[in-house]
């Protein structure tokens, strides 16, 4: 199996990884758009939740990579999110995220999800854990 880099669900949300240059750390960037508005004319909480999770598996890959020479896969096994304001159409938004606690097999990882003025929107946390990849022979 190939990895599409960015993945698609990124390319339809408008989310940009902005920086993942240091392991265990990435920040993303969006501006909302009014398809991802709520009956309410406000953002959608599931478009900040896969915000947040496209952040956290950033960085939780790129810790488990170990400087590039490891190749994975990261699953998120359950994340949390609280939704601490709302978020109106066409807000520029910075989602920050870190592994806060890992190991080869698994990760911790939290981000804050933020408005240009560093309104707090949203706090998320996740669990991902990390499979070796290999060739499709390997996995079949």
């Amino acid at each position: 199996m190939s990895l599409q880099i960015p993945p698609n669900c990124d390319l339809t949300l408008g989310i940009v990884c902005v920086d993942k240059s240091t392991p265990g750390r990435s920040s993303w960037s969006a501006t909302v758009d009014v398809r991802f508005a709520n009956p309410a004319g406000v953002l959608q909480g599931g478009f900040l939740a896969a915000f947040a999770d496209s952040a956290m598996g950033a960085a939780a890959v790129t810790y488990a990579q170990r400087g590039g020479k490891r190749k994975i896969y990261a699953a998120n096994a359950e994340m949390k999110i609280s939704f601490l304001a709302p978020v109106e159409v066409g807000t520029a938004l910075v989602c920050e995220a870190e592994v806060v606690s890992g190991s080869h097999r698994a990760a911790f990882v939290e981000a804050s999800v933020v408005t240009r003025e560093l309104k707090l929107v949203a706090r998320a946390s996740s669990t991902y854990l990390f499979k070796e990849r290999g060739s499709l022979q390997e996995e079949s």
